[in-house]
């Protein structure tokens, strides 16, 4: 073999190979054509479904900031109520149906004013649990302010609920079921007679009143007692 054959072999040997098995060999190159498409999925793959996701997460504490907003104000927002009373009661009077719908809405109602007038802890239940009364029976015993089992504002903010649920359910034809109001009216007066007299009994009973008309207030005198007696007066 001569000095030109040698010579070539090693300009050969020089010479990178432009094969697609070198391209897959070297690892620089693959992970510098793979980047820009790695990165391109990594930005679709959070598109519209993380859109929405941030919109109503949005959504719900700008709502969350206003109930608490307009937690103080509360002869508002039973003002506010009444118009969104008002307005159910107008579309089921133009309307002229979805009796169920509106008795369902009272039975509901109900069972809210009757949470509302309960106490937290039932005194009944006390009694045999052996825990005693939870509410003062004297006026010497501590006071106590009433809790409810529930809050005003969860009690409110539960009727506007059922009354909004409710108007929407007008505007679909396969709730208004045809029956004769009437009966549905005087049953629910019954009910309601019922459960009120019974909620009243259990108020005698345990001689608590749901309602605390502003704080306890104290005259000023109270009773000297024996230490008072014995220090010595300068």
């Amino acid at each position: 073999m001569g000095w030109d054959a040698i010579r070539a072999e090693a300009l050969l040997h020089e010479i990178p190979n432009p094969s697609p098995l070198n391209a897959m060999m070297d690892p620089s190159s693959s992970s510098t054509a793979s980047a820009p498409a790695a990165s391109t999925h990594s930005s679709d793959s959070g598109g519209p479904a993380a859109a929405l996701s941030a919109a109503v997460a949005t959504a719900s504490r700008r709502f969350q900031h206003l109930l608490d907003r307009s937690t103080p104000h509360v002869g508002r927002r039973w003002l506010g109520l009444a118009g969104v009373v008002l307005v159910y009661a107008l579309r089921a009077w133009f309307v002229g149906g979805y009796y169920i719908v509106t008795y369902a809405l009272g039975i509901y109602l109900l069972n809210l004013l009757i949470a509302f007038l309960s106490p937290q802890v039932d005194p009944e239940l006390a009694e045999v649990l052996g825990e005693g009364p939870a509410l003062p029976t004297r006026s010497s015993d501590e006071f106590r302010p009433f809790v409810r089992r529930l809050p005003e504002f969860k009690f409110w903010y539960s009727i506007v609920k059922a009354f909004c649920i409710a108007f929407g359910m007008t505007f679909f034809s396969v709730f208004d079921v045809p029956v004769f109001w009437p009966i549905l009216l005087f049953y629910w007066v019954v009910l309601f007679t019922v459960t009120m007299k019974r909620q009243i009994l259990h108020m005698v009973k345990y001689r608590y009143v749901p309602f605390t008309f502003g704080k306890q207030r104290y005259n000023g005198k109270r009773a000297a007692s024996a230490d008072d007696l014995t220090l010595p007066k300068d």
